[in-house]
């Protein structure tokens, strides 16, 4: 029996390793395109040329300068928001949890459209400043959504989790829609395209901006996936474990609450990632969070640079935000776990 049970885990762990090298084949083969995707071409022996420092000042200007730092900043938000909606559904315990549906990302955009409108000029808005504002706009939506929905005796029901959300995330952007009709025109034309998921932040100052929130966040997330795994029996059981359920969902959550706000900070607002991501994971490699956090990474990456990569393609020389691309996807499979849920 137990040999048994050894071989169905060796084969379980060998099915979600080649899930996850598939999966970053396909990240790596979009990035290449990702690279010549633009109103410029580049020809694949002057991608190359450029990328060894041959180019032509013009082509590294554009490789450099323009592409590359958008390309790692789709895959930073993507890993990002996957992984907070990974956890937000593991403390929870609710499928259809995700920081953009709970309202977490409507905080966020609120507290950093706040100091958009007051700041002079969005051309000089200090970068690393916006990650902060967006975790005090986040961690003050989720703190609210976590007194409402939670009750002393029976913890987070998960019902209560999606509709406390929904109704604060409603609340939030309503305030957010309010806010914009005190705007100049500039103003209004960069929150408009910010509150339609586009990469705004395509410069290596926002990806060195949002890195230390994710070198910090990311190990302990993937840290905690033995205690996920825990809270996932439920309360009294993960209690009997010797797990303090409150204090772990509270940690959990805080760093959910980060990994989706500083992203963010530089995406706008982009949902439906922390969704899909962590869905598509848990079909791929099953519900244990040591592979389903690191699954979870490479399909929200992938969702989010296919997407961008998409949205820069379809209407040249114009493009289209990245938030509606993950929408136009995102909203039916939304749909349908809804009406799976009802079943």
């Amino acid at each position: 029996m137990q040999q048994t049970t050894a071989i169905t885990s060796a084969s379980k762990r060998k099915h979600a390793i080649t899930a996850m090298i598939i999966l970053s084949f396909l990240i790596l083969a979009v990035f290449i395109i990702s690279m010549n995707t633009g109103y410029i071409r580049l020809s694949p022996s002057e991608l190359l040329s450029t990328l060894f420092g041959s180019g032509t000042q013009k082509q590294e200007l554009i490789l450099f300068e323009f592409r590359l730092p958008r390309i790692v900043i789709s895959i930073l938000i993507g890993a990002g928001l996957a992984l907070s909606g990974c956890v937000i559904q593991g403390i929870s315990r609710n499928p259809l949890a995700d920081p953009g549906i709970l309202g977490i990302n409507a905080g966020a955009g609120l507290t950093v459209m706040l100091f958009i409108s007051f700041y002079p000029s969005t051309a000089a808005t200090p970068v690393f400043l916006l990650p902060v504002l967006a975790l005090i706009g986040a961690s003050g939506t989720a703190v609210l959504i976590y007194f409402l929905a939670h009750k002393r005796h029976q913890g987070l029901s998960p019902t209560r989790v999606v509709l406390t959300g929904v109704a604060v995330a409603s609340g939030m952007s309503a305030a957010t829609i309010v806010l914009t009709l005190r705007l100049s025109p500039d103003k209004y034309q960069f929150v408009a395209t910010w509150m339609a998921g586009s990469i705004w932040g395509a410069s290596w100052k926002f990806v060195l901006s949002l890195l230390p929130w994710l070198l910090v966040l990311v190990p302990f997330v993937f840290y905690k996936a033995r205690v996920m795994n825990t809270l996932n029996l439920g309360k009294e059981m993960a209690t009997g474990l010797g797990v303090h359920v409150s204090k772990e969902q509270v940690k959990l959550l805080a760093a959910a609450v980060g990994l989706a706000a500083s992203c963010v900070a530089v995406s706008g607002g982009i949902g439906f990632v922390g969704l899909i991501g962590p869905h598509l994971a848990r079909r791929l490699v099953g519900p244990r969070h040591e592979v389903l956090l690191p699954a979870a990474a490479l399909c929200g990456a992938l969702l989010v640079i296919t997407a961008d990569t998409l949205g820069r393609w379809i209407l040249q020389p114009s493009e289209i935000p990245t938030g509606i691309v993950v929408a136009i996807i995102g909203a039916p499979y939304f749909l349908y776990l809804l009406a799976k849920a009802k079943d």
